[in-house]
């Protein structure tokens, strides 16, 4: 959990599906150019949740691009749409550093932006992602006037 009805994960697989279905979700965000797996996409349209695709191609190791980032979050922060899950394939880079802005958003310090962005990372930090997440103008997001409060 991120916040309150606002979720992150890695693609999930159908073990999951049950734990997701307790969550009622209303909408996916997933951050990546390749579609999610067939099984999953059919879980969500059984559950009537709303599919919402960010993502573009990079080479292996680039960061996400700032225009995905800011379309992300100003998807993100619109309550409208909670409960929300925002996932990548496996949960750590994509899903990270639009979780890590959103932090950084929140006025959370770098030190435990960094330090949650490593613990999901695990081994595979990517210093370009962390720095990403340092140097993001966190001027550009469009703040809805309806907002989460925890924003």
């Amino acid at each position: 959990m991120v916040e309150e009805n606002l979720y992150r994960s890695g693609q999930p697989n159908e073990l999951n599906f049950p734990f997701l279905e307790k969550l009622g979700l209303r909408t996916v965000v997933y951050l990546a150019a390749e579609p999610p797996g067939q099984r999953f996409l059919d879980f969500i349209e059984d559950q009537e949740t709303a599919l919402h695709q960010f993502g573009q191609s990079t080479a292996a190791g680039d960061p996400m691009s700032e225009d995905v980032v800011l379309d992300a979050l100003a998807y993100i922060l619109d309550p409208t749409r909670y409960p929300l899950i925002v996932m990548c394939n496996l949960g750590r880079h994509r899903t990270g550093t639009v979780v890590g802005c959103l932090r950084k958003l929140q006025r959370w310090n770098l030190t435990s932006i960094f330090e949650e962005y490593r613990r999901y990372a695990g081994p595979k930090v990517k210093v370009l992602n962390e720095q990403f997440i340092e140097l993001f103008d966190t001027d550009l997001v469009a703040v809805p006037g309806n907002c989460p409060a925890w924003l």
